[in-house]
């Protein structure tokens, strides 16, 4: 399986797409965020540096990823995505939490900590 790894600085997360999402998001043992994003979105390249430090805060605890919906519609489709970004955190392959709109790094870190618990 072909999974890429992007790095930015110390940053490490997940580039999602049709293909891997199952294995990597659903089948994983620990909590995933999943950044459903598109490279034209204002709001989306905001909060790219917010999933990087998220990457790096959570290495090795939570699995920090990313999905780019014009190149994997059918994922995008499957969980009903219509405006983006949408931040999604899934746990055991069920959506426990789900974010629209860009949020600060605080908000999903707490998020993310309460499903590490």
């Amino acid at each position: 399986m072909d999974t890429k790894v992007e790095t930015t600085g110390t940053a490490r997360y997940v580039t999602l797409t049709d293909q891997n999402f199952a294995a990597e998001a659903l089948q994983s043992p620990t909590p995933v965020l999943v950044d459903f994003w598109a490279p034209w979105c204002g709001p989306c390249r905001m909060m790219a540096p917010v999933i990087d430090e998220l990457a790096a805060q959570f290495a090795g605890r939570a699995k920090i990823a990313k999905l780019d919906v014009d190149t994997n519609p059918e994922t995008a489709s499957t969980y009903g995505i219509s405006s983006i970004p949408a931040l999604l955190i899934f746990q055991r392959g069920v959506v426990v939490e789900q974010v629209i709109g860009a949020v600060s790094k605080r908000t999903l870190a707490q998020k993310l900590e309460e499903r590490l618990k």
